[in-house]
């Protein structure tokens, strides 16, 4: 993803809503922060997303987790970056039932320590984890991202 789609929270909350792989599965933008630096998702449960034992289906607790540190991260470090998705690990815990979420979130001292890694042009590959949790708190599954992160070409001293 090179380029911003989305102009504001609200405009991304919209878009990821109707996104047809999420409208389709149920998941949703529950709560974005207004810099971009944190999002909830929540995906409900409903009778076209269980699996044959009556949970969640595994890869829609995937596909609530896929994007959203790389899309959080762009407009973090603006245009003169690259991100990229790179690598993921899920862990099922316990069958996922009823309405689950999944917090993701960028610190300041995370974004320094990016911006620092790739001052000179270099790739960094920071892994973030976290997990999916049901209606009670409880652990659902465990998501580690691995992302690629680097300065584009132009903007490399």
């Amino acid at each position: 993803m090179s380029k911003l789609i989305y102009k504001s929270p609200s405009h991304f909350k919209h878009l990821m809503s109707w996104w047809p792989p999420y409208w389709g599965t149920g998941i949703s933008v529950y709560d974005l922060s207004p810099d971009f630096s944190a999002v909830t998702i929540q995906m409900k449960q409903r009778f076209y997303n269980r699996n044959a034992f009556g949970t969640h289906f595994g890869g829609s607790l995937y596909a609530m987790c896929d994007p959203f540190y790389a899309i959080l991260l762009i407009p973090q470090l603006g245009p003169d970056y690259l991100v990229w998705d790179q690598a993921a690990q899920i862990d099922f815990v316990k069958p996922g039932r009823g309405r689950v979420t999944a917090h993701f979130e960028w610190t300041p001292a995370e974004i320094a320590e990016i911006r620092a890694r790739t001052a000179e042009g270099e790739k960094y590959t920071p892994s973030k984890s976290l997990e999916i949790l049901d209606a009670q708190g409880e652990v659902v599954a465990r998501v580690v991202k691995t992302l690629y992160v680097r300065k584009r070409r132009e903007a490399r001293p």
